[in-house]
């Protein structure tokens, strides 16, 4: 399935009508407040005021004209303000889902409420607005012969319409809000003009389609990262993409998000602000970071049991998140120089994905790479740091080159830092068995302490893939389901 048909829901609109010499509005209405229901656009007459809009529709009530409610106004109350507001009427309008029932009875049909000798209109049936509603204007106010003067044709909503589904996004969340849709989810296709909105009866009907349609799209995504890498090299093929929420930066307590792109490809973890579809859109991303120094962390889960787990899945490196916002399945994409970026993703499974796909993406760079060797100072003297996954850590002197120590991984048995520019490495001599400290300054610590953590995660991933498995707390929260 590459496309969905979906319920369009829409809120109130308002549009601007120009009464014309002939035909005045170009519109018919029915309904009023003594019959306990709304007054709708019954007829829309083509070529005429109305029809020129392009935005009303048979069925839709009217709420407001030129500024004054007339939810609760009679039939003959809305009628006279119609004729009598000017050249120029400002009408608000809403598409009801469900449409009156009168609105099937035939124009021109006696009503128990119609009055024909006293001139008044019923509220059951047609009053015509297509003439003009000056009453100098000598045309008749009403159709003398109904069936001649039926339009030839009826603008009305369409219910259903298609939403391609590739490279789709889905929200349960109401724009710019953080409330959630009562049972219900938004579509958004990659145009930005197609969506709808799917209601259902149940929350549990929303959930199951919330999955299927997921999954379909997640599919779709799958089919267009192989179109993909088959024009890229075996080192920048494309891991993983996907929508997510970006939690804005500076947000209050509603925690307004965006929607953003991410793609994890060859050596870099890029940000978007639309999908990439094409070659040239992947220097075009809003952000790009070097795969060995971002570290994943994931920071809520919805649990059966209803209760938040937080989870740290790095070694030895804090931050702190404000993590008020109610919003379940949430991560950081923790970056240089102490930044992070927060996400948040609309089911576990997804966020399982996203938390198996930075770690085989981070994984296979490490493995690429081979090294990496950082620029640092220690006493006025300019060093050299270098992460091996073969090796271990080598500090050397930049000048010269000579090696001032060497360890192993396994060394390492700790580490402290100021927050800022500086680190403690405490090593374990083998021979020894005493711990040695190392101190070293770099202008990008995180960067470092990052790379750190992706190489001795890829060095135990390749002894002991069971034990990388037993840590994911995502995968563990899809097994409890």
């Amino acid at each position: 399935m590459s496309s969905v048909l979906v319920e369009v829901i829409t809120v109130q609109i308002t549009v601007t009508l120009r009464r014309q010499p002939v035909g005045g509005l170009g519109l018919s209405i029915k309904g009023g407040a003594e019959h306990k229901v709304p007054v709708v656009i019954s007829k829309i007459f083509k070529d005429q005021a109305a029809e020129q809009t392009g935005m009303l529709f048979i069925g839709d009530a009217i709420i407001q004209v030129n500024g004054i409610n007339v939810e609760s106004a009679t039939h003959e109350e809305v009628v006279h303000l119609l004729r009598n507001a000017g050249d120029e009427v400002t009408i608000t309008v809403q598409y009801l889902r469900e449409a009156p029932s009168f609105l099937k009875l035939p124009l021109g049909s006696p009503g128990p409420s119609s009055d024909h000798s006293s001139g008044t209109s019923s509220p059951l049936f047609d009053s015509g607005l297509h003439l003009n509603g000056n009453s100098t204007n000598t045309a008749p106010s009403s159709p003398s012969s109904p069936i001649d003067n039926e339009p030839k044709y009826e603008k009305r909503w369409l219910d259903t319409l298609s939403v391609p589904l590739s490279m789709a996004r889905i929200s349960r969340y109401k724009t710019g809000t953080d409330k959630l849709r009562s049972n219900a989810f938004e579509v958004l296709a990659l145009d930005g003009v197609s969506t709808g909105i799917l209601q259902f009866y149940t929350a549990q009907e929303s959930a199951d389609w919330l999955r299927a349609m997921s999954t379909n799209i997640s599919d779709l995504t799958l089919q267009n990262m192989k179109m993909a890498n088959k024009c890229c090299s075996p080192s920048d093929q494309v891991i993983h993409m996907g929508w997510v929420n970006e939690r804005l930066e500076g947000a209050d307590s509603s925690q307004l998000y965006k929607f953003k792109f991410l793609a994890l490809k060859g050596s870099s973890f890029y940000i978007f602000s639309t999908p990439p579809v094409s070659t040239l859109d992947w220097v075009r991303a809003e952000k790009i970071y070097n795969l060995c120094e971002v570290l994943f962390k994931i920071h809520k889960l919805w649990l059966v049991d209803d209760c938040w787990l937080q989870a740290n899945l790095y070694l030895g490196i804090h931050q702190d998140f404000d993590l008020e916002d109610q919003r379940p399945y949430c991560f950081s994409v923790m970056v240089g120089h102490g930044k992070s970026h927060y996400f948040n993703v609309e089911l576990g499974s997804e966020l399982a994905v996203w938390e198996k796909s930075f770690q085989r993406a981070i994984f296979l760079e490490v493995q690429r790479t081979g090294s990496k060797t950082y620029m640092c100072s220690w006493q006025g003297d300019t060093l050299c740091f270098t992460v091996d996954f073969a090796l271990g850590f080598t500090c050397f002197d930049s000048k010269t080159k000579n090696v001032l120590w060497r360890f192993k991984f396994s060394q390492l048995k700790g580490s402290s830092d100021d927050g800022k520019t500086r680190v403690k490495l405490l090593f374990q001599n083998l021979d020894t068995k005493q711990i040695e400290t190392k101190e070293l300054e770099f202008q990008d610590l995180t960067a470092v302490l990052h790379c750190i953590h992706s190489f001795i995660a890829a060095k135990v991933a390749s002894v002991d893939p069971v034990f990388i498995d037993s840590q994911s707390i995502a995968r563990k929260y899809m097994y409890s389901n």
